[in-house]
């Protein structure tokens, strides 16, 4: 049945422990957790005050994503200034879309056509402080700020920088965004809106180490480690990271040879309306009838899975009640194991959902099944054992005497959202395929402990240390020899330059004619000739008579 089935083409993902895909899968197989504890020096470095270091509530321990301040960005085609405005989400987002395509046999620069991109993200410590400095915005324009650090822009930029012209949407159902996202994409897929399409999400709070405040009662764990359905299960841990797939209507990646990696029978969406007792938490009902749902998009029965990868978050409420959930969903299955990758991870946020969806793709891939880290009981209250479900403990094979290797994704949103994919394993071969390892250079972020200031002539006292300081900031320089260089060598533009004339007329009363900066001048002899008109005018008057 193709008529209706997705193919998943290509992925790609950068999370906590694992800067690609096959480190993603060996910590899986290994049962890696890649929740990082933060020494007091790492965490007093990143700025943590030392009220907040001595609280005994707080956690020093995150799913934490290295490098995620890293960007290439002339790959991209921002210049250093705009990259260091440019929100760490969209950096890796761009970046793994790269990935993404490379890995479905695409070359970036050259896409297919009628590809669509259905993403979302999470709130950001660096998009918060950017609308909080004023300077900021005087220094960027309020509007070119806002479409350089908003998530609303998620698609956008990706459709924009990769010349994709199929539907661009920005997602946000809250923790289930990125899963919501494959669903959208799916359906647009088989409406025939786009013939291939970019799917997932990211969740990139902050790229500082930092911990949280445990509070009895709420969702996080107090010792820094999420156990989803365990015994000692006692809250989830935050994460961050980034996660991207590739589709095609099945019957069209395989008719054009593909490099299929798993085959999405079917999905479906829910909301919880007002049938549960408040807003953030869950509902049995409401979850149950998206698996339900979304196995009956697939032409299958969910009696039929031999795995559930499962919201998870091991916090008392939502483990109670997903249980529930899925053994109404499942009665009828035999056995079916299930697991969490937010034990591995942590919660991901709005990435959460498309980095379960890539676990399983890998688990068909490999015919194995991998444990939820630091899980080893049930929790006696779920009372697992007269349900259909049992957890993985320990990496073992996927046998395949049930027949075809099946799977059902949950993700459930704060707010009511609750997605559910089907998979199946993908019988053909699939070639190995290099991508392009990304590494870049650190731009930071914008922090709330620190906003950014432009040096202002009041401050400093000296005109050209000022004008000095806007360029490098403006075109984001961080060393003294950068200011040997040319302004176009620099990564300026015509653009920058007319925002820069306008700048020097309202910081310091200056008016400085655009063509200067198009003059093959270090940037420092443009401060100093922004700053002592009359002198290199009178300098250029004598060697035109001398000449």
């Amino acid at each position: 049945m193709t008529d209706a089935a997705v193919a998943v083409i290509g992925m790609s993902g950068r999370f906590p422990g694992a800067c690609d895909l096959a480190a993603f899968w060996a910590n899986l197989r290994d049962g890696v957790c890649s929740i990082t504890d933060f020494s007091e020096k790492e965490l007093r470095d990143a700025g943590v005050g030392e009220e907040e270091l001595r609280d005994p509530a707080y956690v020093p321990s995150k799913g934490y994503l290295v490098g995620a301040d890293r960007f290439e960005a002339e790959l991209f085609g921002f210049n250093p200034a705009e990259a260091v405005a440019l929100d760490p989400q969209h950096r890796q987002l761009l970046q793994t879309a790269w990935n993404a395509l490379e890995d479905a046999g695409h070359d970036p620069r050259r896409p297919p056509r009628r590809t669509g991109v259905y993403v979302g993200g999470g709130l950001s410590e660096h998009m918060i402080a950017a609308h909080a400095d004023p300077g900021l915005a005087a220094r960027y324009g309020a509007m070119h700020l806002r479409v350089l650090t908003d998530r609303e822009f998620l698609a956008g930029w990706i459709s924009y920088r990769l010349g994709l012209d199929g539907p661009s949407l920005t997602v946000q159902t809250a923790c289930s965004t990125s899963l919501t996202a494959v669903h959208l994409a799916a359906q647009a897929l088989l409406l025939g809106e786009c013939d291939t399409a970019l799917a997932g999400g990211v969740s990139i709070d902050s790229v500082r180490r930092r911990g949280y405040l445990y509070r009895p009662g709420g969702v996080f764990s107090p010792d820094g480690r999420c156990r989803p359905f365990d015994e000692k299960a006692a809250g989830t841990v935050p994460g961050n990271g980034v996660g991207l797939v590739v589709l095609r209507r099945l019957e069209d990646a395989a008719a054009d040879g593909d490099p299929i990696r798993a085959v999405i029978r079917g999905s479906a969406i829910t909301n919880d309306g007002s049938a549960k007792v408040g807003f953030t938490a869950p509902s049995v009902d409401r979850q149950a009838a998206a698996i339900v749902e979304a196995w009956a998009a697939a032409g299958l029965d969910p009696a039929q899975a031999h795995y559930l990868e499962t919201h998870g978050t091991a916090t008392e409420l939502g483990d109670r009640i997903e249980i529930a959930a899925a053994s109404t969903a499942f009665a009828e299955a035999d056995r079916c194991l299930i697991g969490s990758v937010k034990s591995n991870l942590g919660h991901l946020d709005t990435a959460a959902g498309v980095a379960g969806l890539i676990k399983t793709v890998l688990m068909l891939e490999n015919r194995t099944l991998v444990p939820s880290a630091n899980v080893t009981r049930p929790h006696p209250d779920l009372r697992l054992q007269a349900s259909p479900f049992d957890l993985v403990t320990a990496a073992s094979p996927w046998t395949s005497s049930r027949g075809i290797r099946r799977a059902g994704i949950t993700s459930v949103g704060i707010g009511g959202t609750n997605v559910h994919v089907v998979v199946e394993e993908w019988a053909g071969s699939r070639p190995a395929i290099r991508t392009r390892a990304f590494s870049g250079v650190s731009y930071g972020a914008f922090s709330l402990s620190a906003l950014v200031s432009v040096p202002a002539l009041a401050n400093t006292g000296h005109l050209q240390d000022a004008v000095i300081g806007l360029l490098s900031a403006t075109l984001g320089l961080t060393r003294a020899e950068d200011l040997d260089r040319t302004y176009l060598a620099a990564g300026g533009d015509s653009l920058t330059a007319v925002f820069l004339v306008g700048r020097m007329r309202d910081d310091f009363d200056l008016d400085v004619p655009v063509t200067l900066f198009l003059e093959k001048l270090t940037l420092r002899e443009i401060a100093e000739r922004i700053v002592r008109p009359e002198e290199n005018l009178l300098a250029s008057l004598l060697d035109e008579l001398e000449d």
